[in-house]
């Protein structure tokens, strides 16, 4: 394999891990200043809340698709990212200051200015690393909201779904590529190339050979399994290593990058592949070799 197409593949799994880091260290703060995406954890109801929420704004995004509403599409977007930070450095900054007039009038200039980078600069760097800001402040604001049983219930239906919308319907495919094509800031860009540019190439521009110039990967593929690494920690009173995670957590980590592994075999065949069953699958595994290595501990 050519050193170019090599590098992508470890910076995928780092990426992973990043955000799982990431989410775990924010579910702190996300906690202390009481954010919550469901009232009741422990309620069945929310996965299915949640796929239900998901499913609306899926087909509402195709609607603009198909009628090339593309402007609303992506102030509906940036809307979305702008609220998303808006609670993530909340949370970060309500750790540090409390509940103040500073605290909100910074964290509405801090979530203002990484909103407009994005939408006036979304070259792949930024939208990478702001983009883990991102992944990992959703995923600490729903794992420490849904407690194991629902959030395995919601991992498990959306491996089902992910796997019927790109294999059977190809409406996740076709979704894909309207947000790609708009240069929306909601996926993750890693270029095979040094001059590579996002703003100047998107995805579509291919390369000498028929290959793009970029992978990408898509937001959810790296919240969904961090979902369950944060719930895993704050629900669970398991065996913590040097006091931060527990042995399900951790497992749950270990897991999905196994699952990722698996994920990346098949998309070096060039084939639009379902990031979530393997994703998810080796999440759920890992997550739970971990409860059972954590019971004889």
């Amino acid at each position: 394999m050519d050193i170019r197409h090599f590098i992508p593949f470890l910076v995928m799994p780092l990426l992973l891990v990043i955000v799982e880091i990431g989410a775990l260290a924010l579910s702190l703060p996300v906690q202390a200043a009481g954010i919550t995406a469901f009232e009741d954890p422990e309620s069945v109801a929310n996965p299915f809340i949640f796929i239900a929420i998901l499913l609306l704004f899926t087909a509402f995004l195709l609607f603009l698709i198909k009628f090339g509403l593309k402007r609303i599409i992506g102030l509906v977007i940036i809307g979305s990212i702008f609220i998303t930070f808006c609670y993530v450095f909340w949370a970060i900054i309500f750790a540090i200051l409390g509940s103040t007039d500073i605290a909100i009038i910074l964290t509405l200039a801090v979530s203002t200015t990484a909103t407009v980078l994005l939408y006036k600069y979304p070259e792949w760097y930024v939208i990478d690393v702001l983009g883990i800001l991102i992944a990992a402040g959703v995923a600490s604001i729903f794992g420490a909201s849904l407690d194991i049983l629902p959030v395995v219930i919601l991992l498990v239906i959306l491996a089902v779904y992910d796997a019927i919308s790109v294999y059977k319907t190809k409406h996740m495919i076709t979704l894909a590529e309207g947000v790609i094509d708009l240069k929306t800031p909601i996926l993750f860009v890693i270029p095979k190339r040094r001059d590579y540019s996002f703003i100047r190439e998107g995805i579509g521009k291919l390369e000498d050979g028929g290959e793009r110039a970029a992978f990408i990967m898509g937001m959810g593929d790296l919240i969904m399994p961090s979902i369950l690494v944060v719930s895993a920690n704050v629900f669970l009173n398991g065996f913590r290593i040097l006091g931060f995670v527990n042995f399900p957590a951790l497992g749950a980590i270990v897991g999905s990058l196994a699952g990722l592994v698996v994920l990346l075999y098949f998309v070096s065949s060039g084939k639009p592949q379902a990031g979530l069953p393997p994703l998810n699958g080796g999440t759920l595994i890992g997550f739970a070799a971990g409860l059972l290595l954590a019971a004889f501990v």
